[in-house]
């Protein structure tokens, strides 16, 4: 068992190399990140130090393609990317995550020869921050519906009114991208997608974001009193409903394996540190020897093992078929959901298996598995949330999707 040990690749570090992808994250970095990450956990203080010393290194260009003057990562590596700095400081990953994405969506749309949002790469190569506004309450139809009122105005512009929840980055964001139903034809409702400018006001931030876990995203509500996307900023302007546009295919592309990305650094972490606590607890009933010798630490182990690596292998799988174009036809958002839920699910095993593993000093708030544990229970809420990934999953593969 031992010798089994020695060999599973315990750092995500190490499985970039391995798959030869570039890093811009060096370890000095990572170490100062991760020195930071309790501090803002207790505070429920946003990363602000975190988040300069990662545009220094160029981070917010990680998606942008080198012709925009970023650094070109394909999404297995911004993936990868990811999976290395929230094994550092989960919240800073995951509230990155809403930019990237953004970004992603951009060069995504750029690759395909679609340059209505070229302005989104020039944007994020200047410096400008990015945020998500598709959060909502009692919408669980994700980006088909939506509860903010999406106004016409004559020269192609749109003004919102209504209120967005878990605004990631809302203290920093420069431009905000989110969704909205224009109504004003009954008979043909449509879903508007746009971006607004935080200079340009008409909106506001209600300080909400007191939270279990993941706090220093400051997640906090954007209230809408009037903001307006100009008739440039307007990406696509839908039908209501299950969204088909290459718009939306780019968002679930390069968000959704990356947020599974971030809680399988999450449940990585959970697991290095388990284990460093079994080689050195003693346990009594075993004569001395560590809880490394005692059958169920073993079981436990593997099982977190064999959960890691199964978690890994989709995300990296889905993410590499996205980027190298496999044709996965109508089945693509069930698979990149499904790669999303089995790592947010699966993380969730693998921290409760850790603090198991490292048994009741797991439970005081100085063991950093405290935080891991608390961090990790926001997976399942990322819309779209479980529930939703499970039916349009399902209804896919059973060819029910549109009935």
């Amino acid at each position: 068992m031992n010798q089994i040990l020695r060999r599973i690749d315990t750092t995500p570090h190490a499985a970039a190399d391995r798959h030869g992808g570039r890093t811009v994250l060096s370890d000095t970095l990572l170490d100062a990140i991760k020195a930071r990450a309790a501090g803002y956990d207790r505070d429920n203080r946003f990363f602000y130090e975190d988040l300069e010393a990662l545009r220094e290194v160029g981070y917010l260009r990680l998606a942008v393609p080198t012709e925009f003057g970023g650094l070109g990562f394909t999404t297995p590596e911004i993936i990868r990317e990811q999976a290395r700095l929230a094994y550092h400081a989960p919240s800073t990953a995951l509230a990155i995550n809403m930019h990237l994405y953004w970004t992603g969506t951009a060069a995504y749309l750029w690759r395909k020869g679609d340059h209505s949002t070229d302005w989104i790469l020039r944007e994020a190569a200047a410096g400008k921050i990015f945020a998500a506004g598709h959060g909502e309450i009692g919408n669980d139809l994700g980006l088909g519906n939506s509860a903010v009122v999406a106004e016409p105005l004559p020269d192609g512009a749109y003004r919102f009114t209504g209120r967005k929840i878990f605004t990631s980055l809302s203290p920093v964001w420069d431009w905000l991208g989110l969704h909205a139903l224009d109504n004003t034809d009954p008979a043909q409702p449509r879903i508007v997608h746009a971006f607004i400018r935080r200079q340009d006001g008409g909106h506001r931030t209600e300080e909400t974001w007191d939270t279990i876990g993941v706090r220093a995203t400051r997640s906090d509500d954007t209230v809408l009193e009037g903001a307006v996307a100009e008739a440039p900023y307007v990406s696509r302007v839908l039908p209501a409903g299950p969204p088909a546009d290459p718009f939306v295919d780019g968002i679930f592309g390069a968000a959704i394996p990356a947020i599974g990305a971030v809680y399988y650094g999450i449940a990585r972490r959970a697991f290095d540190i388990a284990v460093d606590s079994a080689k050195t607890r003693v346990s009594a009933a075993l004569g001395g020897k560590t809880y490394a010798h005692h059958p169920y630490t073993q079981r436990d182990v593997a099982q977190a093992a064999i959960e890691l690596d199964s978690i890994w292998a989709l995300l990296d799988r889905v993410a590499t078929d996205w980027a190298d174009g496999v044709d996965h036809g109508p089945h693509w958002p069930a698979k990149i959901l499904a790669a999303k839920q089995h790592a947010v699910d699966g993380a969730r095993r693998v921290v409760d298996l850790a603090t198991k593993i490292a048994g009741a000093s797991s439970l005081y708030r100085r063991n950093e598995l405290e935080r891991l544990y608390r961090d990790v229970r926001s997976g399942p809420f990322h819309p779209p949330n479980s529930d939703a990934a499970h039916d349009l999953i399902g209804r896919t593969y059973l060819g029910v999707l549109g009935g």
